[in-house]
């Protein structure tokens, strides 16, 4: 059984989608990053850059245990060790490694500055709330783009798919679903499965990190001068 190292927030769903959609048992071990259980050291043996999602399987490729940390790396991994969700022509798999690329270089770092600058940072910083937003639009409309004729980022469903919607959260990032109508239909469509259901809801009962930000030592932990401390 895999362990996966975890708390609920987009890079996390990442992988609980995966593991739901390949029928692959797994393990969570809650990482409670309002806490700072991502410095600890044995975590930091296996997700040196003190960043969850990371996971410890067991059977690895040569039988022996494996760690794997980075959601796009696990990703790959996952869809290897299965034979799902990549295709294995090389010309397809390229077009899902595109888009999965595309999202862990632009959608993950300039949404998540979006989101941050938008609803956690103490102050309102008018030139970062909007370069972000901004580049956060044009983002939406690419994905929309790509979506016109097609019914999935790549083709086929894929981890590209699975890696960008949890990271699509429309009005917090300062977007309308309804001005991208073929990302909404694509969005709505993927929200339908079943196995993207159960992995989008582990853990969603916890304490959100919008609530963590309200404690001032939690909000250090996350966004402060804890996270830059040498360890």
């Amino acid at each position: 059984m895999i362990d996966v190292y975890y708390w609920p927030t987009p890079n996390g769903y990442k992988i609980t989608i995966m593991l739901e959609e390949c029928g692959l048992p797994y393990n969570i071990v809650p990482v409670n990053i309002g806490k700072g259980e991502q410095f600890e050291p044995d975590f930091l043996k296996i997700s040196p850059n003190n960043r969850m999602p990371a996971i410890v399987d067991p059977d690895g490729p040569d039988g022996q245990p494996i760690s794997i940390f980075e959601s796009g790396a696990i990703l790959i991994y996952l869809a290897e060790k299965t034979g799902k969700f990549m295709p294995a022509d090389p010309r397809g798999r390229y077009e899902v490694m595109e888009w999965l690329m595309f999202q862990m270089g632009g959608v993950g770092p300039m949404l998540g500055q979006a989101h941050h600058f938008r609803n956690y940072a103490p102050e309102k910083i008018e030139y970062a709330i909007n370069r972000y937003t901004n580049e956060g639009g044009r983002l939406y409309g690419v994905i929309d783009r790509q979506l016109q004729d097609r019914d999935y980022l790549a083709g086929e469903y894929s981890i590209a798919d699975m890696a960008t919607m949890p990271w699509l959260l429309g009005k917090h990032q300062g977007q309308n679903y309804d001005d991208y109508p073929n990302l909404k239909e694509w969005r709505n469509k993927l929200k339908a499965r079943p196995a993207l259901q159960k992995g989008w809801s582990v853990m969603r009962d916890v304490r959100s990190v919008a609530d963590e930000t309200k404690d001032k030592e939690r909000w250090e932990i996350l966004f402060g001068s804890k996270q830059f401390q040498k360890r």
